[in-house]
């Protein structure tokens, strides 16, 4: 028992001081946009650059309650108070700043931290993936709305008419992404089969690279629980699709007050009419958010918004202080309590 305690205090202390050094890359990588940023808060109204704080911490807010509106409505899972939903929020968006792994430590993390709360790793996994859905499509359709704004007020460029194509086959890679994402996940058949190919495959990888030393990685009898779990929660709201209202409703509130950062930022540099450009910006940007490092989603935006006609430092100016601001807000309100966690006085 004691051994056991050692070793989970050891890898307690491995993680901790990992954290410490990804975070602090993650510093060193955007320390000149930090720089620049301090550069330019001259030309902000710092006024209106404090609306940011209460801006913010709601927006962690709405995004736990996607999670937390749906999870109310399952049996053993314990309840979760409000300052817990806003910490945990909190916690995994400083794990996905601080990790630049697209969003996979997230989960990883959303799926220790919802453990003690009798939350299934599947159950998680359906939350992350049911989140990332909501959110991309309430951005697509805030996008296609503000697409439909331009045109009417003729503010695109001939030459950024490509947006428009580009936007809609995106969201219909979206789309067909999700669609089979839960034609997977709605039959145990499908899912067996899924389960047995990834375990296989994974496992091949691992025997070539060790030379033979590591006979599998994956149990396959884990990875069908994992995947029936999915399924079960799939299942259960196909069947009650009352469930999904309330994490809708908080998943288009997310996504404005994520689209809000920036528009805060615009407005402070005396730029308010940026908001329809920000949204399209925002829509083609977050495909990167779930699956490349945290930077190129601020860089896909950025090129978005100077296609549309937007000039090049306003644009970037923009993007670059929104990044700095989130990133350093995120720091200050996430590692104390993502710590906290790791040391084992919270959860």
């Amino acid at each position: 028992m004691a051994k056991k305690k050692h070793k989970l205090i050891s890898f307690r202390v491995i993680l901790s001081i990992l954290t410490a050094v990804l975070v602090g890359y993650v510093v060193y990588q955007n320390w000149p946009d930090m720089v620049e940023t301090f550069h330019h808060l001259g030309e902000t109204n710092i006024f209106v650059l404090l609306l940011l704080v209460p801006e913010q911490l709601f927006m962690y807010y709405a995004c736990g309650q996607i999670f937390f509106s749906y999870l109310k409505n399952q049996k053993n899972v314990r309840e979760f108070k409000p300052t817990e939903i806003l910490l945990i929020s909190t916690e995994l968006n400083f794990v996905n700043h601080a990790v630049p792994a697209g969003g996979r430590g997230g989960l990883a993390y959303l799926t220790y931290r919802l453990h003690p709360f009798n939350v299934s790793a599947g159950q998680a996994s359906f939350l992350y993936v049911f989140r990332y859905a909501v959110t991309t499509v309430v951005n697509y359709f805030q996008a296609l709305v503000a697409i439909v704004v331009l045109l009417m007020l003729d503010m695109i460029p001939p030459e950024a008419k490509w947006i428009i194509p580009v936007s809609l086959l995106m969201n219909f890679g979206v789309f067909v992404g999700l669609s089979l994402i839960i034609y997977v996940a709605s039959s145990k058949r499908r899912i067996e089969f899924f389960s047995k190919t990834i375990s296989s495959l994974t496992n091949s990888v691992m025997r070539i690279v060790t030379f033979g030393r590591k006979k599998a990685i994956l149990r396959r009898d884990r990875v069908s629980n994992y995947f029936a779990d999915i399924h079960e929660s799939v299942k259960i709201a196909r069947k009650n699709k009352r469930y999904l209202k309330q994490p809708l409703t908080w998943g288009f509130v997310y996504s404005f007050f994520e689209v809000a950062t920036y528009w805060i930022v615009a407005i402070s540099l005396g730029r308010p009419e940026l908001l329809p450009f920000i949204l399209v910006g925002e829509a083609i940007g977050s495909v990167f958010d779930g699956i490349v490092p945290y930077g190129l989603y601020e860089l896909g935006m950025a090129g978005v918004m100077i296609a549309l006609g937007v000039d090049f430092p306003t644009a970037t100016i923009v993007t670059v202080m929104t990044r700095v601001f989130t990133l350093i807000f995120t720091i200050i309100t996430g590692t104390g309590p993502y710590y906290k966690v790791i040391r084992g006085k919270n959860g």
